[in-house]
């Protein structure tokens, strides 16, 4: 029954789009006076609100009609709960994006409760961002370079967040993958609180994509990159060394490589329900990165120490695919690594 009301309300879109669009007609006419809301899994006044909101000030003049564009955040179960209502309550209009956590679109195959969606058949539009995940360690923790940590006599204690969250994925992969001595302290509200820890000597340190909660400790020095979990060196640590580089094994070479590398490009993807008309997709598609080479836009990312390393949805898509034909050897090792 869901799937013929949605082909009922994705047809009646069309039609109405190929309305606006035909027999000379413009395509502003489809979104003017319309508004676009964004749907964050995450709570307000993180990286993932930030960019979101960072995009609804100046996408809407790259949209043909010139909608406007408002945020609302929905979270819940690390973005959970937002992803299950895009897929099984939004309407297949073009007028809902949905802005999720990458892990939760990998959950189906990692078997996580809860999952409602499937996430192949999401219309993906892109992201302003691929987190370049770093882990720091703070200087009073007397461990300023790789060869240190991996010298450790005692497990060095890392901050998370909880179960299935990308800052707790990385730490858990990095620790499997290398062998490095590590202790994951998790439960913290948000990685702010996992700043102040660290800054108290609480813990050590922890990894992470966004910078900004972390700018004025990296600046004066109160805590050390010591190790980058991305495919190439991110242009803020150019000496910093790579996780992938220090893989000793094939295995552990490919648990890098899907288990942050992969999750790191969807870590902030921004997408529509099933079913949206591809006509509209493909005009959400480029204006995002439309919005992404915007001046203005850049300054406010600039201005709030958010990075912009663009992803586009194509890409996404092919990701997320890929995710779903991995070897089930693989994905039992990612299970065990991510839920034990």
């Amino acid at each position: 029954m869901r799937r013929i009301i949605c082909w009922l309300i994705t047809g009646s879109v069309g039609l109405l789009f190929f309305a606006a669009t035909g027999h000379g007609a413009t395509q502003e006419l489809y979104y003017k006076g319309k508004m676009i809301r964004v749907i964050v899994g995450l709570s307000p006044g993180g990286a993932f609100d930030a960019y979101s909101r960072g995009l609804s000030r100046h996408m809407g003049k790259y949209i043909p009609g010139n909608p406007s564009i408002v945020v609302d955040n929905m979270p819940g179960g690390g973005s959970l709960i937002a992803a299950n209502y895009l897929y099984k309550v939004s309407k297949a209009d073009g007028l809902t994006i949905g802005n999720f956590s990458g892990p939760v679109l990998r959950g189906r195959v990692l078997g996580q409760k809860g999952i409602e969606f499937d996430a192949r058949k999401f219309e993906y539009i892109g992201t302003p961002v691929r987190f370049q995940y770093v882990c720091v360690l703070s200087r009073a923790s007397g461990i300023p370079d790789i060869e240190k940590w991996f010298g450790s006599k005692t497990p060095v204690k890392l901050g998370g967040i909880g179960l299935g969250v990308s800052t707790d994925n990385v730490i858990k992969v990095v620790r499997a993958a290398l062998g490095l001595p590590i202790q994951l302290v998790s439960g913290y509200k948000g990685m702010a609180d996992i700043r102040l820890a660290t800054e108290s000597g609480e813990i050590a340190g922890s990894c992470f994509g966004p910078r900004a909660v972390w700018r004025k400790s990296l600046d004066a020095g109160e805590v050390i990159p010591v190790l980058q979990i991305t495919p190439k060196p991110a242009p803020d640590f150019p000496n910093v060394p790579l996780a992938i580089n220090l893989a000793k094994t094939e295995e552990a070479r490919k648990l890098i490589e899907v288990g942050v590398h992969d999750d790191s490009a969807i870590s902030s993807m921004y997408m529509m329900p099933p079913g949206t008309p591809k006509e509209l997709v493909a005009m959400l598609r480029k204006a995002m990165m439309d919005t992404i080479r915007d001046g203005d836009f850049l300054a406010e990312m600039k201005k709030a120490s958010l990075e912009v390393d663009p992803l586009g949805g194509e890409e996404a898509e092919k990701i997320i695919n890929d995710f779903f034909k991995l070897d089930a050897a693989l994905i039992g090792k990612l299970k065990e690594i991510y839920y034990k």
